[in-house]
């Protein structure tokens, strides 16, 4: 058995951190290294997808929830346009595999691409 992701742990407050939004399924936290001045992470409540390749083969409604929640927090938080970002592997800088998507907004900055 694997350990959980630290998106798990987030999730189950082993780990602080302020969940700024979520629903049945999804949850969002803003991003600990900010390559913008918006820079949330938007991630599912299950562990099951590994990178978005996975989600969105398995489960396109989940993946079309993340999607809202992003443009619902680029809403509120930013002019309402955003980038949204999906690493998929180490050597596309993802780092954690429990699939999640970069909300970015407000301006981009230098190196706004990372993980």
């Amino acid at each position: 058995m694997s350990e959980p992701s630290i998106f798990t742990r987030i999730l189950e407050g082993e780990i602080p951190s302020e969940i700024i939004a979520q629903t049945d399924r999804v949850f969002a936290i803003r991003d600990i290294a900010p390559r913008a001045p918006l820079h949330l992470l938007v991630i599912p409540k299950s562990a099951q997808y590994r990178d978005v390749v996975e989600l969105a083969a398995g489960d396109p409604s989940l993946m079309a929830e993340m999607v809202a929640l992003a443009q619902q927090l680029a809403d509120e938080h930013a002019d309402g346009d955003f980038r949204l970002i999906f690493n998929r592997g180490a050597g596309a800088g993802q780092t954690v595999f429990h699939v999640h998507a970069h909300v970015l907004g407000g301006g981009l900055t230098e190196g706004s691409l990372g993980d």
